[in-house]
């Protein structure tokens, strides 16, 4: 049986053989109000019973949720089979949150300076169960949830199918109606997904994990690099970014590893030419064998950057949740 949240309103209209206004007035029903299908509103009631008889609303479990110091919160969820996701609420500004969202349960990628890779990978998910992620998670928040990204466990172009559709759903007006320009999908460099997604020309923003700067330093970090090369990978990035603009690159940041004068050299020459905006992050690594740079090390990154990426927008994202596991790089399913 297939799952409600798993369709927004035109694949919902196809599904069951009737118009898009009842369509939409059923997923408003069951995603935007997160109400039975039988309470849809001016629908009439050989189509209510259509729907509830094609259709599941079963829900996750919430197993542990856990709040860290700076506000991030750590969700934990128990899906039918056994497996384990986390989600994470991003506070801003006091008045709104970000979700991260799981794609899949673990990763099947293996970057060394992760958590979630150590993992490998138990499944998929299905876009249900990354819809219902978010619909748990709003239904414990006194405030709007106006953003998603696609950063928790998983590759999500791995899962690309699902993604897009939960990320329709989403973005549905009847569903989650969350901006699509505020939806984020981060991929560590699947390039014939990325050609994909911007020759269907998505309007999610698009990021790519790069990290390092030379084929041979990027695959000792991520074991990607060696089914799709760093130079195909900006290939792609430089198409998407001439069809859709300016490209999202993040970049793990880890002393005496990626964060020095050369490392900003080289990505000068590699990103000559390309719009992007660079998002430097501190590792978390538990482990212990990569650390993040002190102050110092960061200062001189950012200045040799900006030497080396002129005009080009920098921006240090915060490393937020660290102390209940809810940072970046730190999902691994762990209970509180």
């Amino acid at each position: 049986m297939l799952h409600v949240a798993g369709q927004d309103s035109e694949a919902l209209a196809s599904l069951l053989g009737i118009d898009l206004a009842d369509a939409r007035r059923l997923l408003g029903a069951a995603v935007g109000r997160a109400r039975p299908l039988s309470d849809a509103r001016n629908v009439r009631r050989a189509i209510r019973l259509r729907a509830e008889a094609a259709l599941s609303q079963e829900r996750i479990r919430l197993a542990a949720r856990e709040d860290a110091a700076d506000g991030f919160r750590r969700y934990l969820f128990a899906l039918r089979d056994g497996v384990r996701v986390e989600s994470v609420r991003i506070p801003l500004f006091e008045t709104h949150h970000t979700l991260c969202l799981s794609s899949q349960a673990g990763c099947a990628l293996g970057c060394a300076f992760c958590a979630t890779g150590r993992m490998g990978l138990a499944r998929n998910l299905q876009a249900w169960e990354m819809v219902a992620q978010w619909m748990e998670v709003r239904a414990d928040s006194a405030l709007p949830i106006t953003g998603v990204v696609f950063m928790g466990q998983g590759e999500p172009f791995h899962n690309y199918d699902a993604v897009l559709a939960a990320a329709h759903v989403l973005c549905d007006p009847a569903g989650g109606r969350v901006d699509a320009r505020r939806i984020s999908i981060s991929t560590a460099g699947v390039v014939p997904m990325i050609r994909r997604y911007t020759a269907e020309g998505h309007k999610f923003r698009l990021c790519v994990s790069l990290n390092a700067a030379t084929p041979e330093k990027r695959a000792a970090l991520m074991p990607v690099e060696r089914g799709h090369p760093l130079d195909e990978l900006v290939d792609a990035v430089r198409e998407h970014a001439a069809r859709r603009g300016r490209v999202t690159l993040e970049y793990v940041m880890m002393a005496g590893v990626n964060v020095g004068e050369e490392d900003a050299e080289a990505l000068g020459r590699l990103l000559a030419g390309i719009p992007v905006r660079l998002n430097p992050i501190a590792v978390n690594d538990a482990t212990g064998r990569f650390r993040p740079p002190d102050e110092r090390e960061w200062n001189a990154f950012r200045d040799a950057l900006a030497r080396h990426l002129p005009g080009q927008p920098i921006v240090r994202r915060y490393s937020g949740g660290q102390d209940r596991n809810a940072a970046c790089g730190m999902l691994a399913s762990t209970a509180a």
